[in-house]
Parts: structure tokens; sequence; C-alpha cells
């Protein structure tokens, strides 16, 4: 027989359970911009706007910073609040923001603040495809997606701590989470198509020429399978971009094209605004910012901070706000290398060692402690045996003194049974480590976009010799440009290439 106390006990929970229910329903409300319900009794648009303001100093610090080029911000505002106009939230504050960053990447937060990367804007070809994007971002605003998706956390959340008490379970109540980065994870198929059709209707409503987006989703793609190409090529595996957080698929660009058409409005007879979009972006930063060090291959320079090293072979380096990271590919698989620094603030080197060691590893003593001259700087070196990921490693840290107050570091994480093929090219790269002089750093430029006009007899081929790149000129000068094999240049007409800033 069923003990009456269990029996009381689900009875509550179960009558708590159903006028939950019943109080959460009084919280669907009709969404303008879908047509269709909204359930986010834990998001009000206050909310929205305060989880907004909260994230959006992080995610600029995540991203490279704000881009310091007033006439790309400024335009990029400006086409942004013509397309907020016309939404379905016209009096809502909306936020624009470039950031500094090559990746090709835009994305929403809750509360209107809306991102592009500048890697994005260098591939766009007018004015009316860069608004298809942003009016794509708006639309997940305006639908509420990121609500929905916090709200359907917490949902679960509360189904969880209502179980939990239920069963008398703290720990079953304590088990859900919830973190912001969320709001940077791909969104359903369903809330692309939606946020792609949302997209057409504001860029129709602000004059710009709807069949702009799917000739944009079709650029980003070829990117995406260029970029595929060479990373296969190398052996290298790519850092997610656009359609890691906007999931793609085949028909997106169709049905892009089909919305275009339903506006009624004729195909090839707008203005797209290309000469302005152009003009904008015209000297903008491609590629490593300088001011953030720059990337050519295995090799890593930084001419403010007057250093560069050199990673192995079957190592990709890729660079962040804080740290520049080489990850191990092919017969390097599983290798790691970090590099960073920061202030002595008076410590002696051992001292520096010992407190960036217990930042990794501060269960690990560090063993074989050594003194190094590396390149006539003073240098630290240690390591210790530890499971990274369930795998066995060597961690070792090689600090260097690069000035009376700054240090830099390497920490090398290598799998043990990989130790003694990979040791002899990783010590090569910690002693590959140089202090430039002046000179030296004024010589490390980085990468701009120059709009040309071409000329008469230029093909393709011809201008993409000038390209500021070693391998696959003519492909990045297509996807660059909106371009394919059978497209032919004519004279007058305005097209980017990628040179070296002089």
């Amino acid at each position: 027989m069923m003990n009456s106390n269990i029996s009381t006990r689900n009875n509550t929970f179960v009558a708590g359970l159903i006028a939950t229910t019943l109080m959460l329903q009084g919280c669907v409300t009709a969404n303008p911009a879908t047509g269709g319900s909204d359930f986010t009794p834990f998001m009000s648009p206050v909310r929205e706007s305060a989880i907004g303001k909260e994230q959006h100093p992080l995610v600029i610090k995540q991203h490279g910073g704000v881009l310091d080029e007033p006439k790309v911000a400024g335009y990029v505002a400006v086409v942004g609040g013509r397309l907020a106009s016309v939404s379905e939230l016209p009096k809502s504050p909306f936020t624009f923001t470039v950031l500094n960053s090559p990746m090709v990447n835009a994305f929403a937060l809750p509360g209107g603040y809306i991102y592009v990367t500048r890697g994005i804007l260098a591939l766009f070809n007018s004015e009316s495809e860069m608004a298809s994007v942003l009016g794509h971002e708006i639309g997940h605003v305006t639908a509420r997606h990121s609500a929905k998706r916090y709200n359907q956390q917490l949902f679960t959340g509360l189904g969880v701590a209502l179980l939990g008490a239920a069963l008398k379970s703290k720990g079953l109540s304590d088990a859900m989470g919830y973190g912001s980065q969320l709001y940077l994870k791909s969104y359903s198929r369903g809330n692309e198509y939606e946020s792609d059709q949302l997209g057409v209707r504001y860029s129709t409503r602000a004059g710009f020429d709807p069949y702009a987006a799917a000739d944009m989703l079709s650029s980003l793609d070829a990117e995406s399978s260029l970029q595929d190409m060479i990373a296969n090529r190398s052996g290298q595996q790519r850092p997610p971009e656009f359609f890691s957080t906007h999931p793609n698929t085949r028909d997106r660009v169709s049905r892009a094209f089909s919305a275009a058409q339903k506006t009624g409005l004729p195909q090839n007879n707008r203005d797209r605004g290309r000469e302005r979009f152009l003009n904008a972006i015209d000297g903008m930063i491609y590629g490593d910012a300088p001011t953030q060090g720059i990337i050519e291959g295995r090799n890593f320079s930084h001419g403010p901070l007057r250093l560069s090293f050199t990673v192995p072979d079957n190592y990709r380096l890729s660079n962040s706000s804080e740290m520049i990271y080489a990850q191990g590919t092919g017969p390097a698989e599983g290798g790691i290398v970090i590099f960073a620094g920061e202030e002595l603030q008076g410590r002696n080197m051992i001292e520096f060692t010992s407190d960036t060691w217990k930042k990794f590893a501060k269960d690990s003593n560090l063993m074989g402690l050594e003194d190094l001259t590396i390149n006539g700087m003073a240098a630290v070196s240690g390591w210790s045996n530890i499971k990274v990921a369930n795998i066995l490693s060597q961690v070792r840290i090689v600090a260097i003194r690069h000035s009376r107050a700054q240090a830099y570091y390497f920490l090398i994480i290598t799998p043990l049974s990989k130790l003694d093929r990979l040791s002899t090219d990783l010590m090569r790269m910690t002693y590959s480590f140089n202090r430039l002089s002046p000179a030296q750093a004024r010589k490390i430029k980085g990468k701009i976009i120059r709009v040309v006009t071409v000329k008469r007899g230029d093909t393709a081929a011809k201008l993409s010799r000038k390209m500021a790149f070693t391998d696959h000129k003519l492909d990045r000068f297509l996807v660059l440009n909106g371009l394919n094999n059978r497209s032919r240049l004519v004279a007058g007409q305005r097209v980017k290439l990628i040179i070296y800033d002089r």
C-alpha cells in the first residue's frame, strides 16, 4: 500500500504544477512581428534590455573591441536605424556595434544589441546586402528568439525545481544553470527561416533591395566553402564563424529569393547602394589588426608589443583578446601552445613563473626548474606530467623577461605519446621568441581593403595578382567581390582588393 505521506506530498506537487501551468498560460502574448504567440514569463522586455546591457561590454571584450573607424561605424548605425524604425519595435532602442574582429559573423543580444564584425562587412558588396544581415539580426530581436531560448531554459529549470521539491532533492533542484554564452549559440532552423523572412520585410520597408538577401547568403556560403578548402588542404581546423551561429541549409537562398519575389518588386530594378557601401569600407582593416598582432602562417608578430615567434609545423595559430593559441593538427594532434604575458609587478622570474603556473595547474608541482637565456632575455622553464582531457601529457612553462616590467610565457601541452617527436620543434619555438627593434616593429603591416576601378583589359585573374596573399589569390578575389569563374569585369566597375597597409 502506498505510504499516505508520499501520496499527500505527490498530490500537493501535482496541484502545484497544475496551478503553475495555469498561471503561466496567462503569460502568453501575441508577437506583432511573427503573428505567433510568445510564451516568455521569465523574460519581460525590461529584463531583456537589462541582460543585453549587462552582456554588451563582455561581448565587446571577447571580440576584439569596437572598430575604431567612425566612418564605418556611423554608416552601419544609420542603416541599422532605418531598418529598426520600420520594424514592429520602432520606439525600442537598438544599439549597432561593429566589432574589430576578422571573424565572419553577426549576432544579436536581447534588448536590441546588434553586432557585425568587420570580417563580415568585408564580404558584402552593397548597402542592401549589409541591410539584409542587419535586418535578419533585428528579426531575432523582434521575434524574441533569445528571450524564448532563455525562457525555455528556465522553464525546464522550473520543472526540475518542482520535481526536486517533491522528492526533497536539493541536488536535483540545483542541477540547472544558465550562461550568457547561450546567446551566441546557434538558433534553430525555424528561427533562422523566420529571421530571414523578417530581414526581407524590413529591407523592403526601408527601401533596400530585398533580393540582396539571397546574394548575401550565397556569398557567405562561397566564403565558407573557400575557407573549408584552404583549411582541409593545410590540415587545419576552422574557427566557428557565421554558419556556426546561423545554421546553413541548401534552401535558405531559395527561400530568401522567394520572400523577395513575394514583395511584388521586380528584380534588378533597384539601386542597391553599392557605391555608398564601397566608399564606406574603402581603407577598412582586413584580417588581423596590427594592434592585436599579425598571424602569417606559422609566424606571429606584434609591432606595438615589439615581439615575434614561430610555432612548429602542424600547429595552427589563432588570436584572441587575451592569449595566442596554437592547436596541433595531424602529427601534432592533441598538442596545444598558449602564449600570453603580464606585468612583473616587482616579481623576479622564479616568482612570476610560479604564480603563472598556479593559474593553470595549482594542484601540480612544478618540476625541473632551470634558468635559461633566450635571445639575450632571462627565462625560466619547468614542467609537470598532468592528465589533460584524460590524456597523460607534459605541461611545460617557459617564462621570458621581455623588459624590466614585462614578461611573457609559453604554456606547452604535449601528449606524452608524442613528446619525443615534438619536443625539438617546440624547443625551437621558444627560442624563436624575439624582442623586435623599433625599426623592425614599424615594418609589420596589416592589410586593408582598397576599392579600385576596373580598367580596360583588366580581368579577375590579372587584378587578383595584387591580392596580399601567398595562396588562392583568384579564389579569394572572386569570393570577396561576389563573383564566380564565369563573371566578366567591365571597365568602370569598382572592385575590392586586399593590399598591405602602407
